[in-house]
């Protein structure tokens, strides 16, 4: 098994933990989307409790990626992921996050 199967299943079985009904075609593009930070151990998950962070992970990704326009419904979906993942949760893979606000937001055209 690849290195890349491995991470990809390792996310998937995550979101399907989370009750989450996976799109395969968009998960697998949103892990490669993610390049080497997929196989990094500290840049393959966010720290929902880092402000800064979730402040980088909004202009880069939701704005810079999705082309979104900055708001509150930014701020919002965030909340919203790292509630559906768990807030205690320690293990919140870049991969299910993108993936999660790549759904919430219906732009799956920007990996499809």
């Amino acid at each position: 098994m690849s290195k890349f199967q491995e991470k990809y299943d390792t996310v998937e079985s995550a979101l399907k933990d989370m009750g989450v009904k996976v799109n395969t075609e968009l998960l697998t593009a949103v892990c490669k989307g993610l390049g080497p930070a997929l196989y990094n151990n500290d840049a393959s998950t966010v720290a929902s409790s880092d402000k800064e962070e979730l402040d980088r992970l909004k202009k880069n990704f939701l704005q810079k990626k999705l082309g979104l326009s900055d708001s509150d419904d930014l701020d919002g979906a965030i909340d919203k992921v790292v509630e559906t993942m768990g807030r205690s949760n320690p293990r919140k893979y870049r991969a299910a996050f993108y993936y999660l606000l790549t759904e919430h937001f219906r732009k799956e055209s920007v990996y499809l």
